[in-house]
């Protein structure tokens, strides 16, 4: 265990260290899309959460975030739940307890079995009305630069995504295969009303992450 949280406090410091500019990027987000599939009365799940830049942006009734990483509670902001656990610590929550679910980049760097029991394990926790929401790299458009991350150990394309979740009792919902930009570590400007103007429109230069809604 210590061992393990060594690695993650490397990864982190390394990285995937805190940038102010991925704050600004989650702020916009919320305020341009996420906020318009979310009800106030909502409890959201974030696995895999990070340093917290999307639960923190989150207005809803219960927010829970989920992480392996150590420290990572000291970055969520007042309000939301944290649990210390690997993404099987799903099981810790209530049944049918989470109205909405989100993972950013996350499953790339689980294995496809641990993945599917994630799944597994998840469709019990979530409402009736629930959705499951993946933002992930899209092996399609980024494949050069895929493994510039050295903790990625399995691949993704928008299709095999889809496919992976209908074969494991979902019935996919939305499938944008350009959503984002890989990552904000470039010369790009970070500001919000260049996100909202992406988010509109129908071209996505440099697109290479997907968005995959899904429902039970």
């Amino acid at each position: 265990m210590e061992e393990t949280s060594r690695a993650l406090a490397g990864y982190h410091d390394s990285r995937l260290t805190h940038d102010p500019k991925r704050d600004i990027v989650w702020a916009a987000l919320w305020r341009y899309y996420f906020r318009h599939h979310i009800g106030p009365r909502d409890t959201v799940l974030d696995l895999g959460c990070g340093h917290g830049e999307f639960i923190n942006n989150v207005v809803a009734g219960r927010r829970i975030a989920l992480d392996m990483w150590p420290d990572f509670p000291r970055n969520i902001a007042r309000g939301v739940e944290t649990i210390v656990a690997p993404v099987t610590g799903v099981s810790l929550l209530e049944d049918g307890a989470i109205d909405f679910a989100f993972a950013s980049n996350l499953f790339e760097h689980v294995t496809q079995s641990d993945f599917a029991a994630v799944l597994a394990t998840l469709r019990a926790k979530l409402s009736p009305r629930c959705s499951i929401n993946l933002l992930q790299p899209n092996y399609r458009y980024c494949a050069s630069e895929y493994f510039d991350d050295y903790t990625h150990v399995s691949i993704y394309t928008n299709r095999s995504l889809c496919d992976l979740l209908a074969a494991n009792g979902f019935r996919i919902e939305n499938c944008v295969p350009r959503f984002l930009p890989l990552t904000i570590k470039s010369r790009m400007p970070v500001q919000p009303w260049l996100i909202r103007l992406y988010l509109a429109s129908p071209f996505k230069p440099l697109g290479k992450q997907m968005l995959i809604t899904a429902i039970r």
